[in-house]
């Protein structure tokens, strides 16, 4: 087929910053795209050839959009499963699979998957609602501390809490869970993963993830990890595992644990370009983005190896901050060399929103790590 200047349409399922940085990648083909959101201010809008307002949780919505289109694809999970499985049985092509997305868009799913594929990961048990992990707890089926998930919904640290206590327990909603043991660990760690519909596979390089231990969003992108040669081809094969075990299309992002004995648990995954990728615009040969189209068209797969180290820092809203933005002292960042920021299109702020991140490359990780420590002190997303 034809993708490049013809009448070819792509269709992406919501309109956030990485559809946003997805479309760099269309333009750069001249491929017609297409993208469904329900905020009518998404930052897909500027860059994309057709945009359409609308909730990607409706049925008809979903269907109707995907009919227009040659090729469907997803920014983000949560969207209607039912009309993506009825629009294969028209014939369109939705890479990830209709399968895939509705195995890990629920965690409890998707964590039962991982036991079934025999693919390390913690411990869990899968809960309708609070009350029976209450029983559980006085029958001492579970025990605090544990990790509590809600099974649908979760986003950027939103849906996972540590609960040590009744009280932490008491805070929570009634809704379907996982409680997981916690696991204590050296480092997450994430391996992207690019497989097109033959059956071809590339891994990109083991990255190291730091969070914010409030928010629990990623601050920190680090590429190449610190971490032994041994650890990172241990996290690569079960990344490469992970990924043949769904037969998945397009991009696969593996999040996982490094335990105290250098053991690889899987902990989630994210069947699209994410967040632990991001430094791959400037430091790789090939970009997620672009390895996303490429593997999403059954097109040769691009190199995925670093030309430089990079280092991603995550700008979120600060806190106390709500309303028009304000990037304080950008300038100042820009000034310094190796330095690139991406801003998303977001016009409001709020506390820990994501609203852009920066990539710092350098021949050196740990020169790379501190400016990005540096960046991460002088720039400040806030409201007017």
């Amino acid at each position: 087929m034809n993708y490049f200047s013809s009448n070819f349409k792509l269709g992406i399922l919501g309109g956030g910053q990485l559809g946003k940085m997805l479309l760099t990648e269309t333009r750069k083909f001249d491929i017609y795209t297409c993208v469904l959101d329900p905020n009518n201010d998404a930052p897909c809008k500027i860059a994309c050839n057709t945009f359409i307002q609308g909730d990607l949780m409706d049925y008809d919505t979903v269907f109707n959009f995907g009919k227009q289109v040659d090729v469907l694809t997803i920014e983000i999970e949560n969207v209607n499963v039912e009309a993506l499985y009825d629009l294969e049985k028209e014939g369109v092509n939705i890479y990830p699979p209709a399968k895939s997305i509705a195995t890990i868009q629920n965690k409890a799913k998707q964590k039962a998957f991982y036991v079934e594929q025999h693919l390390p990961t913690a411990e869990f048990s899968r809960f309708a609602g609070k009350d029976p992990i209450f029983i559980a707890l006085k029958e001492k089926a579970i025990a605090f501390p544990f990790v509590w998930k809600s099974a649908q919904f979760g986003y950027d640290g939103n849906g996972v809490k540590i609960v040590r206590s009744h009280s932490d327990l008491d805070a929570l909603p009634n809704v379907e869970c996982i409680a997981e043991q916690l696991v204590p660990f050296k480092n997450e760690l994430a391996v992207i993963v690019a497989r097109n519909a033959k059956g071809d596979v590339k891994a990109f390089p083991v990255v190291e993830m730091e969070f914010h231990p409030e928010a629990n969003q990623v601050e920190y992108v680090i590429c190449p990890a610190r971490i032994s040669q041994e650890v990172a081809l241990k996290a690569e094969s079960i990344a490469l595992k992970t990924a043949a075990a769904f037969e998945h299309v397009g991009l696969l992002a593996v999040e996982m644990f490094q335990t105290e004995a250098d053991e690889i648990l899987i902990n989630e995954v994210a069947p699209r370009p994410h967040n632990s990728g991001h430094q791959t615009i400037e430091a790789s040969y090939t970009s997620q983005f672009e390895q996303h189209i490429r593997a999403i068209l059954d097109l040769p797969l691009g190199r995925t190896d670093s030309k430089v180290a990079g280092v991603m820092v995550n700008l979120v809203g600060a806190e106390g901050h709500t309303g028009d933005v304000i990037y304080k002292n950008i300038e100042a960042i820009m000034a310094m060399e190796g330095v690139t920021p991406h801003i998303y299109g977001k016009r409001q702020t709020r506390p820990f929103r994501k609203m852009g991140h920066v990539t710092i490359v350098h021949e050196d990780i740990n020169e790379a790590r501190q400016i990005a420590q540096n960046v991460k002190q002088k720039i400040k997303v806030i409201s007017k």
